[in-house]
């Protein structure tokens, strides 16, 4: 956790730091909170944290949240403990539970769901190297049924007539 400096201004978004006479985060285009605000936000959260509890009881509603093998999920699950989510991994009723073959399902309370979906984008980001690409060309799709389209990969516009990207070369 590195300091912040109270007469500073942050970006809520990027995390990057300003001076007090700049307002607008320069990347994210947002107004940025004071160094005050956002130990109040910090120090919000770190209660948040500490006030939520980790059991997790019969009376619990709980939600499967992601399949997969038991390794993938206890990692998941030891990500989700290490931002204060309990959860649990469930067998399918194929399998015995174990190793032997067979998913995984990762279980949360219900309550816990968007923290939880946040702390696994997270986790995608960070673990596919994501956070460092530009996704802001992400959301395009190639349709055929215009004259020019959007590369996803790099953005360049060209005619939907050649199926490849002229910039990148992404195949369509």
């Amino acid at each position: 956790m590195r300091y912040i400096d109270p007469d500073l201004n942050y970006c809520p978004q990027c995390d990057e730091e300003y001076r007090e006479d700049f307002n607008t985060c320069a990347s994210c285009h947002i107004s940025l909170i004071t160094g005050t605000e956002r130990l109040a936000l910090e120090e919000a959260e770190k209660n948040k944290l500490a006030a939520r509890s980790m059991d997790i009881s019969p009376d619990d509603e709980l939600t499967n949240i992601k399949k997969g093998t038991l390794n993938e999920m206890k990692q998941l699950q030891a990500v989700l403990g290490a931002a204060s989510i309990p959860s649990l991994l469930a067998g399918e009723e194929s399998n015995c539970g174990t190793s032997c073959g067979g998913n995984m399902y990762l279980q949360i309370k219900n309550s816990d769901g968007n923290d939880a979906m946040e702390v696994l984008a997270e986790e995608f980001e960070k673990t596919t190297s994501l956070s460092s690409h530009d996704l802001s060309n992400a959301h395009a799709v190639f349709d055929t049924g215009v004259s020019k389209s959007k590369c996803p990969a790099c953005g360049c516009r060209f005619s939907t007539s050649s199926s490849t990207c002229p910039d990148c070369g992404l195949c369509f």
